[in-house]
């Protein structure tokens, strides 16, 4: 998604969002990450107003005081930046990808089954099982940091059975345009 990313040519526009529009995102974003009231008000104060930074291919990327915070794909799920998951690991599930696999991501690929499901890959347990269409972060065996996130196009008791094709597909990675921006 942000593989070919050039803010100067890509944005269209900024314009600060309301704020009744700034409470339906708090709602949503709490009640879809793994992340309490607190900690929120920590990385977005309720007195601070954010800005849509509206891009093409229906992207919005929403940054207060210039730093992006997390984007939108036309009205899918909200994805924190990865600057932002640097901070806070804990918002979004994570499955680990094996060391063969890191040079994939780092391009650019969705993560295949066999990527998760092998010797250094990890998908969560039976009892905490990730449905379709989950956000997820990508650990990296032997790394300290997420390096990726993305989507589940499987859930993750299908991906350990059916072990190929496409399990996660790739949102934003180190590396790729969105992590270069550190200001919009």
């Amino acid at each position: 998604m942000f593989k070919k990313f050039q803010p100067s040519t890509d944005v269209a526009g900024q314009t600060p969002v309301k704020s009744s529009v700034q409470r339906g995102i708090r709602s949503t974003i709490l009640s879809l990450w793994n992340i309490d009231a607190e900690t929120l008000e920590e990385i977005w104060p309720k007195k601070e107003s954010i800005v849509n930074v509206k891009c093409r291919d229906h992207l919005s990327i929403y940054a207060l005081h210039g730093e992006p915070l997390f984007f939108q794909h036309f009205d899918g799920p909200y994805f924190p930046t990865l600057r932002l998951l640097h901070k806070y690991p804990f918002i979004l599930p994570h499955v680990r990808i094996d060391r063969g696999a890191i040079r994939f991501l780092l391009a650019g690929a969705h993560m295949m089954c066999p990527g998760l499901t092998s010797a250094g890959g990890w998908l969560p347990p039976a009892d905490a099982a990730l449905p379709t269409g989950t956000p997820v972060a990508f650990e990296a065996e032997g790394k300290e940091f997420i390096v990726g996130i993305g989507i589940t196009k499987l859930g993750t008791e299908e991906m350990k059975t059916v072990n190929k094709g496409v399990a996660v597909e790739s949102i934003t990675y180190v590396g790729d345009d969105l992590w270069a921006i550190q200001k919009l």
